[in-house]
């Protein structure tokens, strides 16, 4: 009777304890699967957020608003402008487009040469008078279309536009004019170089720092800062209009 009721007593807390783990175990598993339910809507959360489209600040799209291009998105996406603090750039060019199919062919061609926009070739006479001398040979003491010289030129030139006669010569010419800055330079001007000593050399501006003149290489059209140019500069001088031709006369002709 004693070993029925110990063996029943042992069978008793085996149950007990039994029951206690599986408790323990239904436990643990009942708080995994809410660790694992509360990872998995943490990361469905994160893919969410991830998806959502980001804007960086102060860009905005504008749309096209061609209502035929609705339908076609390659369309309207190339009509799309997409901008942030953008600054307006005006371009003279652009804006002077009729001005240039209006030009004559002179003024394009010259407007290439002096490196400037088309409407700023508005001396007409000026050059029509170079270009009837552009490309001819140099000669020394030549003062025709078979060859000429710097000087000559210049004569020919203040001649043909002012009626002023100069002196012959470009150390005779530069005493003739008038020494002003370099930084009052202006079409018209002449320009002076010692290129063999003294004054040696001479020719016109023109504008944005080229002049018109009488090289080795023929009648051309260079500039000031070239560097045979630019070391060989001596000075400008003017020559005003009001000057006569009788007061050249008495020069050296």
């Amino acid at each position: 009777m004693e070993n029925f009721l110990f063996s029943q007593t042992i069978q008793f807390t085996k149950e007990k304890l039994m029951s206690k783990h599986v408790l323990f175990a239904a436990t643990i598993l009942l708080l995994s699967l809410g660790v694992v339910s509360s990872i998995q809507a943490q990361k469905k959360q994160d893919a969410s957020t991830k998806k959502e489209v980001k804007f960086l600040d102060d860009i905005t799209v504008q749309a096209s608003s061609d209502q035929n291009n609705a339908s076609d998105p390659k369309a309207a996406f190339s009509k799309t402008t997409l901008f942030k603090d953008e600054k307006k750039v005006v371009t003279p060019a652009v804006a002077s487009e009729s001005n240039v199919e209006n030009a004559s062919g002179l003024q394009l061609k010259y407007a290439l040469l002096l490196d400037v926009e088309v409407e700023q070739v508005v001396n007409l006479n000026l050059f029509k008078v170079i270009d009837e001398w552009i490309g001819t040979r140099y000669r020394l003491g030549g003062s025709d279309k078979t060859g000429i010289d710097c000087s000559a030129l210049m004569q020919i030139l203040f001649t043909s536009l002012y009626g002023i006669t100069l002196p012959r010569t470009a150390r005779e010419q530069y005493d003739f004019s008038r020494k002003i800055s370099r930084t009052e330079l202006k079409e018209g001007d002449l320009v002076f170089f010692n290129t063999i000593g003294g004054v040696s050399h001479v020719g016109m501006y023109l504008q944005n720092n080229k002049f018109v003149h009488a090289s080795t290489g023929g009648v051309t059209i260079s500039d000031l800062y070239d560097e045979y140019w630019s070391r060989k500069f001596i000075g400008v001088g003017r020559v005003d209009q009001t000057q006569t031709q009788s007061t050249a006369s008495t020069l050296k002709p």
